[in-house]
């Protein structure tokens, strides 16, 4: 699916594919042993940043440095971020309801195993999973899960179908 915009005589541009989701996190890693060793992502590379006018730019911090590791699973890559600098860092605790909160959403085979699997390794969940009823994803069990840097996953569990039992 390519999205192609066209609106008046502005320049038209075309997305082609998303190529990652970025999440600055406090421990490279431990945040690699989750996501390889727990969610069986695998690492595909590692990569250090100094300070410099280069990453100053992009991210628009100044004084910032940062560790950069590359892990990729079930068809989409995590960029996980450890910045060294600058000093003043905050963890953010947001809120599902506060504006600029995000996500990600797996599915998962069987969501008990997982939820205690994860947990072993500091992960927990917001709120009890729900089972949702009626409607086109009826059945379908669901949980947002935090991790220790405020991260939130949403783990899906499809239906068991009579027949499949």
């Amino acid at each position: 699916m390519n999205a192609q915009t066209d609106v008046g005589r502005k320049r038209a541009f075309t997305l082609s594919r998303v190529d990652h989701t970025g999440i600055t996190v406090s421990s490279l890693q431990k945040s690699l042993d989750f996501w390889v060793d727990v969610l069986g992502f695998r690492h595909l590379y590692t990569w250090e940043f100094g300070n410099d006018a280069f990453i100053e730019n992009l991210v628009d911090v100044k004084g910032a440095s940062l560790s950069l590791a590359m892990v990729e699973g079930y068809g989409h890559q995590i960029e996980l971020l450890q910045y060294h600098s600058p000093d003043d860092r905050k963890t953010i605790e947001a809120r599902a309801s506060d504006a600029g909160f995000i996500h990600i959403a797996m599915y998962v085979d069987d969501l008990d195993a997982l939820l205690e699997r994860i947990g072993e390794a500091g992960w927990h969940p917001v709120g009890a999973p729900q089972r949702v009823e009626g409607g086109e994803r009826d059945g379908l069990r669901l949980v947002y899960v935090r991790g220790p840097d405020g991260v939130t996953l949403e783990f899906l569990q499809p239906p068991v179908l009579i027949g499949e039992i």
